[in-house]
């Protein structure tokens, strides 16, 4: 994938050096949130469920947790696994389901064409698939349930991360600012960590608006320096107190911890899980860095640091059983850089929330590209980095939650307990999505799946099962969230998905469109007028209901229709697929803009532009290829004699290039026949549209000269289409957009009616327009109204 549609690193072709950059880089991103759980892993483990004693039995135990815990899922499962399962360079839930969705025909996105496989970003592997992996493609492109299943397991994932990016901030700088207890009083400390943890948060998120790139720069020094010191302290700790603390590390210890504890030990589960809380950024920010740097940085400096805070602490305990304060990150630092450490920690667990904020932007965002998310105001804060994103709406409803977590809260256990749920729930999605991509992607045996699957598939439940146990001491939290946002989300794709469900069935024929004219008193007018609809091929019924309520439309009519296709990015060259719609003197045509779920949409004013630009150079490809300048279809006559007058081709047509000769560029692929797809219509006439494997794409390079050698040979119908466009083009443009009523049929169940005529319709009202989303001015803008009967 090229540089500059959002694969940011090739390692294969980068130095060791940029490399090294990259790994140091990527520790104020990526490991802020893992490199603070020592401040809260002890504390909240030793909260309750069991008891440090004079044996050191339990101490050692919960080490030895730690150790393999943090060996087992961040370095085994992440780095030398999943991070290997990306989708272009970029990770996440979603890019585990956008493979799984181009490799089986699982997804339950509308409007998918087969066009879309001709996407570079796409890239298929193509390994020979085993007879048991194809077994398991073929069961579950068969059950449609399942596909709903998988959508609802992304779905929980996703809401799980947001959960993560509300709970994170608040353990974070509550567990920092816990240290100023250890220097007042009980009663001034009472009265201070909680206001001052709550100010530090309201500063944190009024930030937001500014991006992370005007503070970045930063974050990196912030986070080496705190990992730095916890290796310092924790070495301290071991040489002064107890060298002999490594033998801990030996997996006797957790046996041996269990046989002793029982019931409460793994109970206290619930609080060692902590120690791996943000090792999910590692796979979810891989787009931003590359998996070698994200490598490096975890095994040489993040992963040695970590285990040696651990045990510093452990030795420090192990000498300490009946210290004055409670068990905590502070009571083993030294008295004379108490202060110090206190405020780089504080610091560091502003750096660790605002990764975890910045991902649940990111990912909310990535939720709504894929009609999965009712639609909300993004503002992308930096031009450069397109993943770094800012949503109000979401920022300030995360503040407030935080603000009320931790008033209602006010401990570490509760907290604790909390974001370990929510934390394990993510991981065991991502287990799930991974096994998956093992199978359908990488066609190895269902065998080393399922081994995958059970391995870390079962620590994970054990780490769940003692959060789940502890509902009503906080866990409750990010379940409730959880089954409020999936209901939401789930719902929104649901309408979503039957709105176009009924245009598809619902589109007038092409011959309605050709017949209007001036004998049905029809008339056309200048300018340029852009339907928008879902559709990827006939008339939507949106705009037979604009022409019967005014009788009128423009010179130009172009169907447009903006997509997201389950890749990250798509390349500008390949964002549009122009086609005619109707003959060339009815002067329409469709257009179909598809971008990835990491995309930026263009705003209207370059839009509009490019567009017409577009439309122009298809119109130059459609006249070579009709005299025979170009031939791009090798097709027999059989293959078009089942189209009418009025089908429809789609091209790709790439981005006009101004520098220089040849007058044009044509891209062919190396299968030699083009395939023609039909599309019935209500009065059965054929959209055919060209597709791969057998799609052309073409380029224009034009200049001065060639242009004007072109214009000599235009025919006069050419010259007069082009003078059309660019007339209406100055005559302005209209934006057609429907304004929907979606209403569920007469029989429908009480779930659907509640969740269509209640839920849905009162989402549609209470977030963004369709018309607000794309920007569009309101003297432009004409709203068709719609019911929709599903």
């Amino acid at each position: 994938m090229d540089v500059d549609y959002g694969k940011c690193w090739d390692t294969s072709k980068k130095s060791w050096k940029s490399t090294l950059i990259l790994a140091y880089q990527s520790l104020g991103v990526v490991y802020g949130d893992l490199s603070i759980s020592p401040l809260y892993v002890y504390k909240s483990t030793f909260a309750e469920d069991i008891h440090h004693s004079e044996t050191n039995e339990e101490i050692y135990g919960v080490l030895s947790f730690v150790f393999w815990t943090l060996t087992l899922v961040p370095l085994f499962k992440y780095v030398f696994i999943v991070l290997r399962a990306d989708d272009n360079g970029e990770g996440g839930t979603f890019a585990l389901y956008s493979l799984i969705c181009r490799h089986a025909k699982v997804s339950l996105l509308p409007n998918r064409q087969v066009a879309d496989e001709a996407l570079s970003t796409y890239k298929l592997e193509h390994p020979p698939e085993t007879k048991n992996s194809s077994r398991v493609k073929l069961l579950l492109e068969k059950h449609k349930s399942l596909h709903t299943a998988l959508l609802i397991l992304v779905l929980l994932g996703t809401c799980m991360v947001i959960g993560d990016g509300l709970l994170t901030p608040v353990i974070s700088v509550f567990s920092a600012v816990s240290g100023l207890e250890l220097s007042m009083s009980r009663d001034h400390h009472q009265y201070a960590v909680i206001p001052i943890t709550c100010f530090i948060l309201v500063c944190l998120f009024a930030l937001q608006h500014y991006g992370t790139h005007r503070v970045g720069f930063c974050f990196a020094p912030i986070v080496m320096t705190w990992l730095l010191c916890i290796s310092a302290l924790g070495l301290y700790n071991i040489i002064h107190w107890n060298p002999q603390v490594y033998k801990a590390l030996s997996p006797y210890y957790m046996v041996k911890f269990l046989k002793k504890t029982r019931k409460g030990g793994w109970m206290s589960l619930g609080g060692i899980l902590l120690c791996i809380t943000g090792s999910e950024a590692m796979f979810a920010d891989l787009g931003h860095f590359s998996y070698a740097a994200i490598q490096i940085a975890f095994t040489f400096l993040v992963y040695p640091a970590l285990i040696l805070a651990y045990m510093g602490q452990a030795a420090f305990l192990s000498r300490h059983h009946h210290t004055i304060h409670k068990i905590g990150f502070y009571v083993s630092v030294p008295d004379c850089v108490r202060w110090p450490v206190l405020v780089i920690a504080i610091l560091a667990s502003v750096v660790g929330s605002q990764a975890i904020i910045s991902g649940t932007f990111s990912i909310i965002n990535q939720s709504q590209s894929l009609g999965c998310f009712p639609r909300v105001k993004v503002v992308h804060t930096n031009a450069k980095i397109h993943g770094q994103v800012y949503i109000p709406e979401i920022n300030w409803i995360l503040m407030i939650l935080c603000v009320a977590v931790t008033i209602g809260f006010r401990d570490t256990k509760h907290m604790g307990n909390a974001s370990g749920l929510a934390v394990m729930a993510v991981m065991l999605v991502t287990t799930c999505l991974t096994s998956l991509v093992i199978i359908l992607c990488w066609n190895k045996p269902p065998i080393l799946a399922l081994g995958f699957l059970l391995l870390f598939g079962s620590i994970e439940l054990l780490y769940f099962s003692a959060s789940v146990i502890k509902f009503l001491e906080g866990a409750w939290l990010p379940i409730l969230l959880a089954l409020f946002l999936v209901t939401v989300m789930f719902v929104w794709h649901y309408a979503t998905v039957k709105k176009y469900e009924y245009d598809l069935h619902n589109k007038v024929s092409l011959e309605w469109l050709l017949a209007l004219g001036p004998s049905l008193g029809i008339t056309r007018v200048p300018g340029i007028g852009l339907v928008f609809t879902d559709l990827t091929s006939g008339i939507p019924a949106n705009f037979s209901r604009f022409v019967t309520n005014l009788p009128a439309y423009h010179r130009v009519l172009v169907f447009v229709c903006v997509k997201s296709v389950p890749v990250p990015f798509v390349p500008p060259a390949e964002r549009y697929l122009v086609g005619r719609v109707g003959p060339a003197a009815h002067r329409s045509y469709r257009c179909i803009v598809r971008y990835g779920y990491r995309d930026v949409h263009q705003d209207v004013d370059s839009f509009e532009s490019e567009l017409v630009s577009r439309l122009a150079d298809f119109i130059r490809y459609d006249w070579y290829k009709a005299h025979g300048i170009i031939d791009t279809c090798n097709e027999d006559d059989g293959s078009r004699s089942g189209a009418s007058s009025g089908e429809c081709r789609l091209t790709v047509i790439g981005t006009l290039d101004l520098s220089g000769t040849p007058a044009f560029e044509l891209e062919d692929n190396v299968q030699p026949a083009s395939v023609s797809v039909g599309f019935p219509t209500v009065e059965s006439v054929t959209d055919v549209i060209e597709m791969q494997p057998v799609q052309r794409r073409v380029r224009f390079a034009i200049d001065n000269e060639s242009e004007g050698d072109l214009r000599g040979e235009m025919d006069a119908q050419l010259q007069e289409e082009l003078e059309d466009l660019y007339a209406a083009q100055q005559a302005g443009t209209a934006f057609v957009l429907g304004h929907s009523h979606v209403k569920a049929k007469q029989g429908s169940s009480v779930f659907k009616r509640l969740a269509i005529n209640y839920g849905y319709n009162f989402l549609r009202r209470n977030c963004r327009g369709a018309d607000v989303s794309l920007k569009v001015p309101p003297a432009s803008l004409l709203e068709v109204g719609m019911v929709y009967i599903v």
